[in-house]
């Protein structure tokens, strides 16, 4: 793998380290929409966010799903509508308080947060083996931190058994392992 240079004084330059993210975040964001064409125009990627809320959060109420998102409550209620035409989420009463509507993913939902979570997970991984195992090390931690300081929940870990076998993209990190099985994440 060829050394890259790091410009003189960018380690705690926090300008230096803004850019660095601002790139990430453009090759991250390419890679969400990537990801998001194997459903077509059912889903947007902020609908697909809000998807993933409901997938990893539960039964949410639409004003706090609005306060997670960033969005707007009238927003919220948009896009919950949206996804609940494409029979995505659907509306239920909070049994522990009736007067409190909640609001939940279908199977259909749910089928589609991990469709769409396994080839983002897919593309990410391809572009991971390029990195050095130093470097996947030091990203791992960076990474962490700032997830961390942004209040961003871990992702979850990939699921046990096959995934979207027909997806070239989809192979383990590193090398196999001594008993012939891909390592795992």
């Amino acid at each position: 793998m060829p050394e890259r240079e790091v410009p003189a004084g960018t380690g705690d330059d926090v300008d230096a380290v803004t850019r660095a993210v601002l790139t990430a975040s453009r090759l991250l964001v390419a890679v969400s929409v990537r990801s998001l064409e194997a459903v077509g125009d059912r889903v947007t990627l902020p609908q697909f966010r809000m998807l993933v809320v409901l997938s990893t959060r539960g039964d949410t109420k639409l004003v706090a799903l609005a306060e997670l998102l960033h969005v707007a409550p009238s927003t919220a209620m948009r896009m919950v509508d949206r996804l609940i035409a494409a029979g995505l989420a659907v509306r239920h009463t909070n049994p522990a308080n009736r007067r409190e509507t909640m609001l939940r993913l279908t199977d259909e939902g749910r089928r589609t947060v991990e469709d769409v979570t396994a080839r983002r997970r897919a593309e990410i991984a391809a572009i991971v083996e390029r990195l050095a195992p130093e470097e996947r090390v030091a990203l791992v931690e960076a990474l962490t931190a700032f997830n961390e300081a942004g209040g961003e929940p871990p992702a979850p870990d990939a699921p046990q058994g096959p995934q979207l076998p027909d997806d070239p993209r989809l192979r383990p990190l590193g090398p196999p392992v001594e008993d012939g099985s891909a390592p795992r994440e």
